[in-house]
């Protein structure tokens, strides 16, 4: 009997250590995967980076591109009026009261429909 308790205890050490040893190379495997991963997931982050860095770039390049045709039709609409004003001041003038008007007349007409309720 005691033969076999030792068969016994033989068999169930070395059933512990194949355990181990497959429980260590399966945690060796998943240390290997999660370094893979962690390198993958690093370069992936550094294109995400800077991809996102050239669109910024590229976003403000379009903004400033569309800030200075802003700037360019803005002083060329200044110029042809202040070139129109020149040219036909009597009809300046007279534009500029009839837009005026109709402001006023704007105003008024939303200043009676604002007002108090009855």
């Amino acid at each position: 009997m005691s033969n076999s308790i030792q068969n016994l205890s033989d068999d169930a050490t070395a059933l512990a250590r194949s355990v181990a040893h497959s429980t260590e190379r399966a945690a060796q495997q998943g240390l290997d995967s999660l370094e893979d991963a962690r390198a993958h997931t690093g370069a992936a982050l550094k294109q995400f980076a800077h991809d996102t860095e050239s669109m910024a770039h590229r976003g403000m390049d379009a903004m400033r591109d569309s800030a200075g045709q802003l700037r360019e039709r803005s002083l060329h609409a200044k110029d042809s009026t202040a070139n129109y004003i020149q040219h036909e001041p009597i009809k300046s003038v007279l534009m500029a009261a009839a837009v005026g008007a109709a402001l006023m007349g704007l105003v008024a007409l939303l200043s009676k429909h604002s007002g108090p309720s009855r």
